[in-house]
């Protein structure tokens, strides 16, 4: 089911997909978006956007988000971004909801950010701690039972 776009006039993300503000435009498509980041962590950072105004992940229909991906794979190969080996280059596929997960445009975006070396890029924090494996248990039932009825 194809749902139509929509879009905000007030959103800068918007404005640029219709043309509005100029943008460094590398792929379109029907349901996406790209274009050079103005404000980048990396050389060749490039935005991925949907061509429907959504805040959040969750409330874009998914034949946008399907599209998404594919726009970034192009992307990374394009930018030379795909050694097979571990070492070396990389990429970060990042995309983030709300302001307390650094969300600063409302509007749903993927970040292809080239990971060349340690100073450039995307750098991590990764604030992780052990599990409590009973606590997980009982998650995963939740998790589960929440899943089975969303069909």
């Amino acid at each position: 089911m194809s749902t139509a776009a929509v879009l905000d006039t007030a959103c800068i993300f918007c404005k640029i997909i219709k043309g509005e503000i100029p943008s460094f435009k590398l792929i379109e498509t029907k349901h996406s978006f790209s274009f050079l980041d103005i404000q980048p962590t990396a050389d060749a950072h490039v935005l991925v956007i949907p061509k429907h105004h959504s805040a959040k992940m969750h409330q874009l229909p998914d034949e946008y988000l399907a599209d998404i991906l594919p726009v970034a794979k192009k992307l990374a190969i394009a930018l030379d971004l795909t050694n097979e080996s571990p070492e070396g280059v990389g990429y970060n596929i990042l995309q983030n909801n709300g302001r307390i997960a650094h969300q600063v445009v409302d509007h749903v975006h993927f970040h292809l950010i080239p990971k060349r070396d340690d100073k450039t890029g995307l750098i991590v924090g990764w604030p992780s701690v052990d599990s409590d494996f009973d606590k997980l248990g009982k998650l995963h039932k939740e998790l589960l039972a929440k899943l089975e009825g969303a069909k």
